[in-house]
């Protein structure tokens, strides 16, 4: 059965231009976070599984509230920045958004990378959730991973999925699973990435609602 409005073009008026207090479960990521070298990633190489740690630093940045007609949503844009203690140089960067839609429940991660990679992951999850998770695979067209021919042909990626868990409001804890088929092998096999992180300073008001608030205190 069809769940979505036969008018399909109309928003949605009288919304709440402040983005951090509608956020529901994804409201304790906004701001920036960090760790030391206690993330570890397991990877592919030729002569076995190598796992190395990282160091990470996550921004999430609260943006305005998007429509995509009748559908609402809530989100935040991240980048996300890791090097290792043995090289000052990018080990990994991604960019995407997390998004709420407050009238299904439904949570989703865009991510982009520059390796020719992008993905769109869902969920659902209520306010207040202390575990988060979402899923994409290959090959659908709704919530999919779309890769390059070359990651395609050598390490192409089948499934993705990333557990989050809110240790308190400071602190939380990922733990990503993502199953490669590399070119020579039968067998998948799972890239892991696991990783505690801190928040090291709080989130910003999204643009119109820093708007909206000089606005106000214009008129006062």
């Amino acid at each position: 059965m069809n769940p979505f409005p036969e008018d399909i073009y109309t928003e949605p008026s009288d919304v709440d231009p402040n983005t951090l207090a509608n956020l529901g479960p994804l409201t304790r990521f906004a701001g920036k976070w960090q760790s030391q070298a206690t993330g570890i990633d397991t990877s592919p190489k030729a002569e076995g599984p190598e796992r190395r740690p990282f160091i990470e630093t996550i921004t999430f940045d609260a943006i305005d509230p998007q429509a995509n007609g009748p559908q609402l949503l809530y989100g935040l844009r991240y980048h996300i920045h890791i090097t290792t203690e043995e090289e000052d140089i990018t080990f990994h960067d991604q960019v995407g958004y997390w998004l709420w839609e407050p009238a299904t429940g439904v949570i989703m991660q865009s991510l982009a990378i520059p390796r020719g990679q992008v993905v769109l992951a869902s969920g659902h999850a209520k306010p207040g959730d202390d575990h988060l998770t979402v899923s994409a695979t290959r090959g659908t067209t709704e919530y999919g991973i779309c890769s390059t021919a070359f990651l395609e042909h050598a390490f192409r990626t089948d499934s993705y999925q990333i557990d989050i868990t809110f240790v308190d409001d400071d602190t939380f804890s990922y733990d990503i699973r993502t199953m490669l088929l590399v070119r020579g092998q039968t067998v998948p096999f799972e890239h892991h990435d696991q990783n505690t992180l801190k928040r090291v300073a709080a989130g910003a008001p999204n643009p119109l609602q820093q708007i909206v608030t000089r606005q106000a205190a214009a008129g006062a």
